[in-house]
């Protein structure tokens, strides 16, 4: 969360404008977007944790190497690109082997994921504040200094985690080895498609980041720091934040019989985000509607990840969140691109109630499809082997 900060105050401060800035960190999700589903081939066919580890610790170099170039004031943009592209890349490689570790650590995997939901949710309060603050005390370079630290203190935690007696995805990743590349990221496609409320979900999602989520970031931003200033926008996000952490904490004690389901009535309320602004309301209104949207997506984002982790057999399901998370963030940069167009052909409070409308329909399409609706929790652990691949119609008929 200080990433965006840190690069967006070293460039500016160096004479470059928002369309470097915008290069910069569109290498890095770039990379991690093209990048995570080769991730998670290699996540299920070797020790996620050392990859993790590994990842962790190129990233440290990658921070301390940005750090020099800007203590230096030796700012080249390709090589900012590239190391950006790096880190993304190993954002890319560290990601799929949570879904791995997880469930081997937690026997409350729907809890695990409410804490863990809590927790991003404080550092998407605290993040962009503190690399704020460090700009002040400091040159950018310190905030890339700082944002090292972090990923050193990530290596060192997964170092010394204590996990488990071997189970049988040790024998998994055996036998992943002696099959080809190729043969697994097609097997972890197929696992992927054969489930018909996996892959609903990721296409309903794809929609949303491409006509909703995606040009509602940068119009929200826009239109508040227009009509109420920068420091309005912090505090709205605040809000947001705060409403995070509230879902998620929710999310950690209710514990649905059909996860997806509850989900989705909690995104009916993510219209308020958009919609707060489009109609012009005044602050604290705004604020309450961006805290309604956040606890809506923290709650849906429990239940969802929960669902992957539980659902999915331990084999292939690193793969499969890959495909996941690929599928989830591949039409975001679409749909951000498509915001400025957009708003100067209908304006930009007619777009975010555009957005706002198809954030209900969203809601509703996901409630509309009976194998996302009728998923049942798995208990425990959940698929450490092989769960069957079904969910329960309301008559007892089971359905793929």
């Amino acid at each position: 969360m200080m990433a965006p900060v840190a690069l967006a105050a070293g460039l500016v401060l160096s004479g470059y404008g928002a369309g470097v800035v915008g290069a910069v960190l569109a290498s890095m999700t770039a990379c991690f977007a093209g990048f995570i589903v080769f991730g998670g081939v290699i996540a299920d066919r070797v020790d996620s944790r050392a990859l993790m580890i590994g990842a962790d610790v190129v990233r440290v170099v990658v921070q301390v190497v940005m750090a020099g170039l800007f203590f230096t004031g030796h700012i080249v943009v390709w090589q900012i690109c590239l190391l950006s592209a790096v880190n993304g890349v190993c954002g890319a490689l560290f990601q799929p082997g949570l879904a791995t570790l997880i469930p081997r650590i937690a026997a409350d995997v729907q809890g695990a994921n409410g804490a863990i939901r809590t927790v991003e949710s404080l550092m998407t309060m605290a993040g962009p504040a503190v690399a704020g603050a460090l700009v002040g005390l400091t040159e950018p370079g310190g905030i890339f200094l700082a944002y090292a630290v972090t990923y050193l203190a990530s290596a060192v935690c997964l170092a010394l985690l204590r996990l488990p007696a071997a189970d049988s995805s040790v024998a998994a990743k055996e036998n992943l080895a002696r099959t080809s590349f190729r043969s697994d990221l097609v097997q972890g496609w197929q696992e992927f498609r054969s489930r018909t409320w996996l892959w609903g979900v990721i296409v309903i999602w794809m929609a949303l980041m491409l006509l909703s989520w995606g040009p509602m970031v940068p119009l929200i931003a826009t239109e508040v720091v227009a009509e109420h200033g920068p420091r309005t926008l912090g505090l709205v996000n605040s809000a947001m934040g705060a409403g995070m952490v509230a879902g998620a904490l929710v999310a950690m004690r209710v514990r649905p019989v059909r996860p997806l389901r509850a989900g989705s009535f909690a995104l009916l309320l993510y219209w308020l985000q958009p919609a707060s602004v489009a109609l012009g309301l005044p602050v604290p209104l705004i604020a309450a509607g961006l805290a309604a949207a956040g606890a809506a997506n923290a709650f849906w984002g429990v239940m969802w990840t929960t669902s992957v982790l539980t659902q999915v057999p331990t084999e292939v399901r690193s793969r499969v969140h890959a495909y996941d998370v690929a599928g989830s963030v591949a039409m975001l940069p679409v749909g951000q691109a498509l915001a400025g167009p957009a708003s100067e052909i209908f304006g930009a409070r007619e777009v975010l109630g555009f957005s706002a409308v198809m954030s209900v329909g969203v809601a509703v399409a996901l409630l509309s499809v009976p194998a996302i609706r009728n998923l049942r929790k798995v208990e425990g652990r959940g698929a450490t082997d092989r769960v069957p691949n079904t969910v329960e119609e309301p008559a007892g008929r089971e359905i793929r």
